[in-house]
């Protein structure tokens, strides 16, 4: 099943996937209809966040780049309602967003993650 996800500086070193924090857990929302990825991205920019290409891959390239990198990932099906506040950022962006200098993630982290890693999964998603 192909599914649509938000990606940056899309075929470069530097590409990255659009994804929320919720309860100190990186989730990356695929979206099963490209409308609504497109409204997503408007939002974002909305709140001037670099502006995101939306990109249609498989569903279970996604679900395997999560994996291995301990990520959740989440489905907003087409004409998804919320019913709760989490499930509202699935649709709409949360108010505060990572400063674009904090993608490379924060030198105090302790999870230590291989950028080459990172760099070659999402070249294998494309």
């Amino acid at each position: 099943m192909n599914i649509f996800v938000l990606l940056y500086n899309s075929g470069t070193d530097r590409e990255g996937i659009h994804s929320i924090e919720l309860k100190g857990r990186t989730i990356v929302l695929m979206f099963e209809d490209k409308d609504d990825a497109t409204r997503y991205c408007g939002l974002l920019e909305a709140q001037d966040f670099p502006l995101p290409i939306v990109e249609m891959i498989d569903i279970e390239e996604i679900k395997d780049f999560c994996i291995k990198l301990d990520y959740e990932c989440k489905l907003v099906e087409k004409n998804f309602v919320p019913k709760t506040a989490e499930d509202r950022l699935l649709i709409s962006p949360p108010q505060k967003n990572l400063e674009v200098e904090d993608w490379e993630g924060d030198k105090n982290n302790k999870k230590n993650i291989d950028l080459n890693t990172i760099k070659e999964n999402l070249e294998k998603l494309l």
